[in-house]
């Protein structure tokens, strides 16, 4: 059975709309925030679509219910990836640690089957080529790779404003509470307990069930952004 110009034409057009809406319904990221998923993800779309342009054993029909069940299957994903932090743990994993204190973490290396080849390249990439000069590195579910330099190695900044040290220090700012619901394990991992969160709170005035997200700062300070959408430091 084969086609005729016409109809594999027709055919395009209809799959170029369907992707088109698909895409405006599903929203948009930037290659390099998309997980593994996502890219996944798209590469079936894409070839379901390909096929239902020049397969003449595929039905439209067929092609089109296939589209839109890969298109509402990811949607449904992505309302779990919103709305539960574990469910986005158990989808697109978490950020990894892999330079911790200016020391490589060979397991951690190992777990993400990352050799020390690839880390240096992915170091050169934020034009880093020495790992003396890193003082936290950490790899992102996207595949990319933040670094935090060693203070004498950190680019200066035009104005330097004066901080008050406070008694409670990271090296790295940490999320202590996202989507209105406490990190437990970066509490464990940084030495900080519930009650030393909530006493910051109590001193800013607010409640622990009006917090969205906050984020101990490495000066001690704790940034707070509450579900109403007011900021506070």
């Amino acid at each position: 059975m084969q086609m005729n110009l016409i109809e594999v034409f027709c055919r395009a057009v209809g799959a170029f709309f369907v992707l088109f809406l698909l895409t405006r319904i599903m929203g948009r990221k930037q290659i390099s925030q998309l997980t593994f998923f996502n890219y996944i993800t798209g590469i079936s779309i894409g070839t379901i679509a390909g096929s239902l342009t020049v397969d003449p054993s595929l039905k439209v029909s067929a092609g089109i219910v296939s589209l839109l069940t890969w298109s509402g299957l990811t949607l449904l994903v992505a309302f779990l990836d919103l709305k539960s932090r574990k469910a986005r743990q158990l989808i697109d994993g978490e950020p990894v640690i892999v330079i911790k204190q200016g020391k490589v973490l060979e397991q951690k290396l190992q777990n993400l089957r990352l050799d020390m080849d690839e880390l240096l390249k992915l170091l050169r990439g934020k034009d880093v080529f020495s790992i003396a000069e890193v003082e936290y590195a950490i790899f992102e579910t996207n595949g990319e790779l933040s670094v935090l330099l060693k203070a004498g190695k950190q680019p200066l900044k035009q104005e330097v404003i004066p901080i008050t040290k406070q008694p409670q220090q990271t090296p790295i700012p940490v999320q202590l509470i996202a989507d209105g619901k406490i990190i437990d394990e970066n509490l464990k991992q940084f030495n900080i307990n519930r009650s030393w969160v909530e006493q910051k709170l109590m001193v800013s005035g607010i409640k622990l069930s009006e917090v969205f997200y906050a984020e101990l700062q490495q000066d001690g300070s704790l940034y707070v952004d509450k579900r109403s959408d007011h900021l506070f430091h």
